[in-house]
């Protein structure tokens, strides 16, 4: 054989050169086997399920997870709003110093106001029915400090000259079911009244309506009454005493760290507690009940993931034609499981992605979605009574997103590998036996 002959079956036996990873033509092979054909329909369905699981899967983590948050700050801003961070009480000896002591709590660094109150039960009573209410009675200075109620009046204009008469401020859902407005008496009754030879009298007496305030927290709309300090304090017998100070913080997450100087600048015997000792059993459940939604729908993705499995083994076995005969053209090993990979993977960013878009939609539109679907059900979805809030809050924490978002792409990537390692194992020989 001549040297050029020789030559001539060395370059026609010359290995072609290997493609670097995830080149174009990786990608191209990827996107043509995600594009339908006819006789591939089936598979083309699984995929697109999986897509659609994932795409909901993601979604719906988002969605459920902002409302939990949205729920959590609502309350959270509700229920401290109104009593405050920390409450004082005294011990030994009553709380008859009160205008003394809340000053001094005051030059506390970071508290932003310390409030002196008189709270007690009583029965309310008004032409359409009679309810049970908190009443509670604190200085009209004291109460414009309160914003959820100094900045949510509804009617009756101001707060002006509450502690100068014996009107009472109530909340927009216990006037709605009294049949009371503006002007109108309330009959506040006590089980504690006067003490006669014949026992306690209940005391009886009405209260003219100066202001309807609405916090938006059907409970506390519905319950709360508030009485000049002074009324207050000749209503309940309480002479010249007080039953305890709210203290209001900046961060009310700091509670813990600023107890100690609390209780030393009342510079009295006094029993303080923060919100979380007064509130532990109903924002444990909530996180609680947090923590089990994510789990549960936690495994919705998961299924989803599974899809990807199922349709990408189908796809390996139907295409085992084109994989042996890429294996003869010179494609490693390597390069059909890349493949693979990008096939599955692309389902899973797309519908991760895709998840997030609709999620984020849903999460900014929430409530007029709710109205929406109340008004085509004719039903009240979300019942103030039953979540005590009148609006369905929202609120997206990044942190959390971004782990739904990482969680879900990993789920996809780990659901290609096995069926893309199957691919790039598949046997030429025997993929082309009876062809």
């Amino acid at each position: 054989m001549t040297a050029v002959d020789t030559a001539d079956v060395d370059d026609g036996h010359k290995p072609a050169a290997p493609t670097r990873p995830f080149s174009a033509f990786e990608w191209m092979i990827a996107g043509r086997y995600l594009r339908s054909r006819r006789r591939e329909t089936f598979i083309s369905v699984i995929a697109g399920f999986s897509f659609a699981g994932i795409m909901l899967g993601v979604a719906t983590l988002i969605i459920v997870m902002a409302v939990m948050n949205g729920f959590r700050t609502e309350l959270l801003s509700k229920i401290l709003g109104i009593n405050g961070h920390m409450l004082v009480q005294p011990i030994d000896s009553p709380l008859t110093d009160y205008d003394i002591v809340a000053p001094k709590l005051e030059t506390v660094p970071e508290v932003v106001a310390a409030i002196p109150f008189v709270e007690g039960q009583a029965l309310v009573s008004g032409p359409a029915g009679n309810l049970g209410a908190l009443v509670r009675g604190v200085h009209e200075s004291d109460l414009r400090r309160i914003p959820l109620v100094a900045q949510n009046i509804l009617e009756g204009g101001s707060l002006d000259g509450f502690s100068e008469g014996d009107g009472v401020a109530i909340g927009s859902r216990m006037a709605q079911q009294l049949g009371i407005t503006v002007g109108d008496n309330v009959t506040i009754i006590s089980p504690r009244g006067s003490v006669t030879p014949m026992g306690v009298t209940p005391r009886l007496k009405a209260y003219p309506v100066i202001a309807i305030f609405e916090i938006g927290m059907s409970e506390y709309d519905a319950t709360f009454v508030f009485m000049p300090l002074e009324e207050s304090q000749a209503y309940f017998n309480m002479d010249t005493k007080a039953t305890g100070i709210e203290v209001y913080v900046v961060d009310p997450d700091d509670v813990g760290v600023m107890k100690p100087a609390v209780e030393a600048a009342a510079e009295r015997p006094t029993f303080v507690t923060d919100w979380r000792q007064r509130n532990v059993t109903f924002f444990s459940a909530l996180e609680v009940e947090r923590n089990v939604m994510f789990i549960i729908l936690f495994l919705i993705v998961l299924v989803a993931a599974l899809n990807i499995i199922s349709g990408m083994i189908m796809l390996v076995k139907d295409k085992g034609k084109d994989i042996a005969i890429l294996r003869t053209m010179g494609a490693s090993r390597g390069a059909v499981m890349r493949i693979f990979l990008i096939t599955g993977a692309s389902i899973g960013c797309v519908g991760t992605l895709a998840g997030f878009v609709l999620g984020l939609i849903v999460c900014l539109n929430i409530e007029s979605i709710r109205q929406f679907v109340s008004w085509m059900t004719t039903t009240e979805l979300f019942s103030p009574e039953l979540y005590f809030l009148s609006k369905l809050p929202a609120e997206i924490d990044s942190g959390e997103t971004i782990t739904v978002l990482v969680m879900a792409l990993v789920l996809s990537l780990l659901a290609t590998v096995y069926p893309a390692w199957r691919a790039a194992r598949l046997d030429p020989v025997e993929a082309l036996r009876y062809e």
